[in-house]
């Protein structure tokens, strides 16, 4: 009788013992979804092959990234009961969880391919079969059993991804071109259009839009954003236009989140600048404090900036005590002593003497 599960240990074994950063190239990009061809990944439960799973896109509840989910009447729970099966997952919060329907049908949502990773990346700890036997554990024991089913086909589908996706991470860059923009950029699009394909050629539709959606528009943005960038041909003005417009593209969470980001770098920026046209330290705080800094951060900032300006102070004193020095014709052994009796003299703590000899070596020719 075929053992079932022995293609799942296959793939986990090939993909997850690799640091998923070594895909992270691709996990940013989208495309039209298209219909997926079958997925070759075993489909039956890790030791028990009796039973066939039914088909990933089968009467799968699907849920937008974008949106509300559905009600679940079913799910895993969110802490261990008992002890976990990994040391690193001590004392941690289960990510992710699984969750059926009214139907008793799985919501395919971002938060199964969070539950997913949070076991399979134990890999290495423990022995693949364990971490995906977690898996069908929780599955079978907290979901209806057609749940339960999807879920695992699911997981075999997902899989499958991985080991696709991880064939694309060993593209190498051709290195005569590695530094020109507009040669990156271009592999960033097709590592988008490949990696893509490989979702839509491993999993059905529902779980392509839930596990990657998010990922996928955000890296549609994020190219199209270099691509305006590096666009000689528009003005500022043009380019800052086209940059919102495609900012708006972006599914709500994200939009929001880019946003916010955005105006705290404008802030951060001007605030960055106040500091450079103060006066003094105290005007630099005044005008933090009309840019809406808070007055006790202000007055940290002042005290810094206070600092930095004594220390300056001594050690353009401390220069000048050691070019006497060096002209003063001391053997090399006492001009050492000497130096480091001037460093103690102008720098009163570790602190302040270890600036006054990293400066020092920055300005060494």
């Amino acid at each position: 009788m075929r053992d079932h599960s022995s293609p799942r240990k296959f793939i986990v074994i090939s993909t997850l013992a690799v640091s998923l950063g070594a895909i992270g190239l691709g996990l940013w990009f989208n495309q039209p979804s298209t219909e997926p061809q079958p997925s070759t990944a075993a489909s039956a439960r890790p030791g028990d092959e009796t039973q066939t799973a039914a088909p990933a896109s089968q009467k799968l509840t699907a849920a937008k990234p974008d949106s509300e989910t559905p009600e679940s009447v079913a799910a895993t729970p969110r802490e261990w009961t008992e002890q976990p099966f990994a040391p690193s997952l001590e004392g941690t919060e289960i990510d992710g969880q699984l969750r059926a329907d009214a139907n008793g049908d799985l919501i395919v949502d971002l938060e199964v391919k969070d539950f997913f990773d949070y076991f399979l990346n134990t890999v290495g700890q423990v022995p693949p079969e364990e971490a995906l036997g977690a898996i069908q554990s929780m599955a079978n024991n907290n979901l209806p059993d057609s749940a339960a089913k999807q879920a695992m086909a699911l997981l075999d589908s997902y899989l499958e991804y991985k080991r696709e996706a991880l064939a694309l991470s060993q593209v190498r860059l051709d290195p005569g071109r590695q530094s020109d923009p507009k040669y990156q950029v271009a592999q960033l699009r097709q590592a988008l259009a490949d990696l893509k394909a490989v979702r839509r050629n491993t999993m059905s539709p529902e779980a392509v839009e839930a596990f990657f959606g998010l990922e996928e528009a955000y890296g549609e943005y994020t190219v199209a954003s270099i691509e305006i960038q590096q666009r000689e041909d528009l003005s500022p003005e043009a380019r800052n236009t086209l940059l919102q417009w495609q900012r708006q593209q972006l599914p709500e969470v994200i939009r929001r989140t880019e946003t916010t980001l955005i105006d705290e770098n404008k802030v951060s920026e001007a605030r960055q600048q106040a500091i450079a046209d103060a006066d003094s330290p105290e005007d630099a705080g005044r005008k933090l404090q009309a840019l809406g800094l808070d007055s006790s951060q202000a007055d940290d900032v002042v005290s810094y900036l206070q600092e930095r300006e004594e220390f300056d102070a001594s050690f353009e004193d401390y220069q000048k005590a050691l070019t006497k020095l060096e002209t003063s014709g001391l053997a090399p052994e006492d001009q050492a002593e000497q130096q480091q009796a001037l460093l103690e003299q102008y720098f009163s703590n570790e602190q302040t003497q270890t600036w006054a000899k990293l400066r020092q070596l920055s300005q060494s020719p």
